[in-house]
Formats: structure tokens, C-alpha cells, sequence
């Protein structure tokens, strides 16, 4: 009895380390190339598939006159969880922690950074839909994208 108890934990225990790699896995949906274009601005955001327990990204905006701003991103299996990483411009990288949630959603968290606090994806029939959010000043404050597929 004692051996089938300990081989349970042991069980256990390997199950709760491989959580975050199966939560990576399961933002499979995410991957591909996506664009938005709104009152002359595209942004265009790419996803790799997951392997190994993680995902990378890259994501370029361009604005009328403007040099494009590019940001890198990754979704790697962390102890924490499935952690969103952001790499903006010089600022140091920025981990952002998945939440539980249902199937077709990703809302990764950080409540210490100043904004956004939280980084939402989720499916929008074929698009793909991008929030970030957070307080500022007391109020919720926040930015929308719908992406669709790029071409």
C-alpha cells in the first residue's frame, strides 16, 4: 500500500510539472500570422506553433510616419505557469502568468507591472482577438485588436 501511495505522488508531482507544457500546448490556436489594419496603422503579430513547451512571437505596427515599433514575444513553460514574456523596445523583458480560464482564451496576468496588467488573446470565430489591460489612475483602461489571418 505504502508503494502504490508514494508512486502516486510521485505521479502527481510529475503531473503538476508538466501542467505549464500542456498549458503552452493548448494555445496551439494562437499560431499563425494575423493582421490588423485601423485608420492607417496595420499591425501585423505572428505566432510559431508550440513544441517543446513553448511558443515565440513577433509583432510589428506601423503608423503614417512613424518608425515600426517591433516587440518579441514567447510563451514558455515556467514553474509559475505558462508565462507570457514581452521584450519592448529597451525595457526589460516582462512576464505575464496564465490564468485558468475555458478553451479559445489566454488571459495572462502580471498585477505588479505598471500597464498593462494583463494580456488577453481569444478567438473570435476565424480572427484572432488581442486585448491588453489595465488600471490607471483608478480607472480600467485598455486596447483592442481584431486580427485576421494574414495573406
Amino acid at each position: 500500500m505504502r508503494n502504490v501511495i508514494i508512486a502516486g505522488l510521485l505521479l502527481a508531482a510529475g503531473s503538476a510539472q508538466a501542467a505549464p507544457a500542456d498549458d503552452v500546448q493548448a494555445l496551439a490556436w494562437m499560431a499563425g500570422s494575423w493582421v490588423h489594419e485601423a485608420d492607417g496603422v496595420t499591425v501585423r503579430e505572428t505566432w510559431l506553433a508550440p513544441i517543446g513547451g513553448a511558443m515565440a512571437g513577433a509583432a510589428q505596427t506601423n503608423r503614417p510616419g512613424k518608425r515600426p515599433s517591433l516587440e518579441f514575444t514567447s510563451i514558455t513553460a515556467e514553474p509559475a505557469g505558462a508565462t507570457f514574456t514581452a521584450r519592448v523596445g529597451t525595457q526589460p523583458p516582462t512576464p505575464f502568468v496564465l490564468k485558468p480560464g475555458p478553451a479559445g482564451e489566454a488571459v495572462f496576468e502580471n498585477l505588479a507591472h505598471d500597464f498593462p496588467q494583463r494580456v488577453i488573446y481569444r478567438r473570435c470565430g476565424e480572427d484572432l482577438c488581442a486585448r491588453v489591460e489595465g488600471t490607471m489612475n483608478g480607472k480600467l483602461e485598455g486596447e483592442d485588436w481584431r486580427y485576421r489571418r494574414a495573406k
